[in-house]
C-alpha cells in the first residue's frame, strides 16, 4: 500500500509538471500571435492615415449644397433685358461689308458709314454711302491712308465731316492723333491740326463754332481720359493753329453718345476701361481687361463753364457713339452694351430703344430691336428709324456678342 501511494504521488507530480509546461507553451504562442497582429495593425493604420482622407457629407448637408447651387444658377442670362413693346422692323439692303466699331454721319438723305473692323484682324479704310430716298447703297470711296480705322470721333456741320483721332490698324493697335475733314460735296479730304494726345473713341461734337473732343481712352487703350479740347472750325478749315483746353468732363472713358440739340451739349453713357494689347504680342492681340459700364448723363452749360448731372439711362450703356438720332425734341438711342453678367462675367448686349425727352429730362424705353446689338449706326428719315452694322447677340436667350453684321433695318416711329 505504501508503494502504491508513492506511485500515485509521483504521477500527480508529473501530470502537474506537464500541465504547467503546456500552459507555458500556450501563453508563449498567444503572445507571439498578439505581437504579429499588433504589428500588422500598425502597418495598416499607418497606410490608411498616409492616404488622402475621404470626406463624407450627410444627406442633409448635400441637400443644402444643392439648394445653394441652384440659387447660384438662378440668375438668367437675360436678366438685364428691360420690358419694352415690340416694334415692326423691316429688313433693308445690307451694307456692302459688315462693321464693328465703325462710325456714321447723316447729311440730309445720305448716310455716310465710315471704316470699322470687318474682323479683329481686318479693318476697313473706306466710306459706304446709303441713300434714304431710294433705299440703296449708292457710293463708296477711300479714306486717307493715315486716318484711323476704328474708334473715331466724328461730327458734321451739314456738309463737312470731321474725323478725330481713333485706332489705326486691326486688333488693339495704337491710336493716332491725326485729324481729317471730308467735303461731302467734292469727296476730298484735308488734314487739320492733330489732337494734343491720341484718344480711342472720344466724345466728339460741333458746338458754337468749335469742334469739341472729350473723354475717350488714353494711349494704353484702358485708362479713361478726362481732357476736353476744342478748336474753331468753319467750312472745313481750322481757324486756330492748335487745340484749346476746356473744362474736363466729370467722368472719362470711350464709347458714349455726344449730342448737340437746342444749343446744349449732352454726353450720354460710356465706360471706363477697355481691351488692351497683350504685352509682347507682335500683332497687338486684344486682351480683356476690367471694364465699368455706366449710364451717366451730363450737360455742359451755355458758357462752357459747368457740367450738369442729368437723370441716367434706364440701365448702364456703352458702345453708342453713333447709335443715336434726334427726333421731335428727344434723343433716341439704339442698342449698346451694359454691365457684364455678375456670375459668368460675360459681356451683355442691349436690345432696347431708349428715348430721352428734352422737355422733361426723363427717359423711357420705347421698343425692342430685332436682336441685341452694339455699335449700331443710326439714322432717321421720313418717319423711319434706321440702324445698320455692329455686333449682334448669340440668340434670344443668349445676350453675349457673336457675329459682326452689316444688316440694315428700319421701323416707323410714332412718337
Amino acid at each position: 500500500m505504501a508503494n502504491v501511494g508513492k506511485l500515485t504521488s509521483k504521477f500527480i507530480f508529473v501530470l502537474f509538471f506537464f500541465c504547467l509546461l503546456g500552459l507555458a507553451c500556450i501563453i508563449d504562442l498567444f503572445w507571439a500571435s498578439s505581437s504579429s497582429f499588433s504589428s500588422s495593425y500598425l502597418r495598416f493604420a499607418s497606410n490608411w492615415v498616409s492616404q488622402k482622407p475621404r470626406i463624407f457629407v450627410s444627406q442633409q448637408q448635400q441637400n443644402v449644397d444643392d439648394k445653394i447651387g441652384k440659387k447660384k444658377r438662378f440668375l438668367s442670362a437675360t436678366f438685364a433685358d428691360l420690358p419694352a413693346p415690340d416694334l415692326a422692323w423691316e429688313q433693308m439692303p445690307s451694307a456692302p461689308v459688315p462693321r464693328l466699331d465703325g462710325s456714321a454721319i447723316q447729311i440730309n438723305n445720305l448716310f455716310y458709314v465710315l471704316s470699322g473692323y470687318g474682323t479683329l484682324d481686318h479693318v476697313h479704310s473706306h466710306v459706304d454711302v446709303f441713300n434714304f430716298t431710294d433705299n440703296t447703297w449708292c457710293a463708296k470711296f477711300d479714306t486717307p491712308k493715315d486716318m484711323a480705322n476704328s474708334h473715331l470721333g466724328v461730327a458734321s456741320d451739314g456738309r463737312y465731316i470731321y474725323v478725330v483721332s481713333g485706332q489705326y490698324g486691326p486688333q488693339c493697335r495704337a491710336p493716332t492723333s491725326r485729324t481729317y475733314v471730308l467735303d461731302t460735296q467734292t469727296r476730298e479730304w484735308q488734314s487739320l491740326p492733330p489732337l494734343p494726345a491720341p484718344r480711342y473713341a472720344p466724345a466728339t461734337q460741333l458746338w458754337k463754332g468749335r469742334l469739341h473732343v472729350m473723354g475717350g481712352s488714353k494711349e494704353n487703350r484702358h485708362t479713361p481720359g478726362l481732357e476736353h479740347w476744342s478748336i474753331a472750325v468753319k467750312d472745313g478749315k481750322a481757324l486756330d493753329k492748335e487745340w484749346r483746353t476746356e473744362i474736363p468732363i466729370p467722368r472719362g472713358g470711350p464709347h458714349r453718345a455726344c449730342v448737340v440739340i437746342n444749343d446744349r451739349l449732352f454726353v450720354i453713357g460710356g465706360q471706363e476701361g477697355d481691351f488692351m494689347a497683350k504685352p509682347g504680342s507682335p500683332i497687338f492681340k486684344c486682351s480683356r481687361r476690367h471694364e465699368v459700364v455706366y449710364g451717366d448723363v451730363y450737360m455742359l452749360d451755355a458758357e462752357m463753364k459747368k457740367w450738369e448731372v442729368l437723370p441716367p439711362l434706364p440701365k448702364p450703356n456703352s458702345h453708342i457713339e453713333c447709335s443715336w438720332v434726334v427726333v421731335n425734341n428727344s434723343i433716341i438711342i439704339t442698342g449698346g452694351t451694359t454691365e457684364k453678367h455678375p456670375e459668368t462675367k460675360r459681356m451683355i448686349l442691349v436690345g432696347e430703344v431708349f428715348q430721352f425727352h428734352l422737355d422733361s429730362l426723363t427717359w423711357s424705353v420705347i421698343g425692342k430691336l430685332p436682336y441685341r446689338v452694339k455699335t449700331t449706326l443710326a439714322g432717321f428719315w421720313d418717319g423711319y428709324l434706321y440702324f445698320t452694322s455692329g455686333q449682334r447677340d448669340r440668340g434670344p436667350d443668349n445676350p453675349q456678342p457673336k457675329k459682326v453684321i452689316g444688316e440694315l433695318w428700319r421701323t416707323k416711329l410714332n412718337i
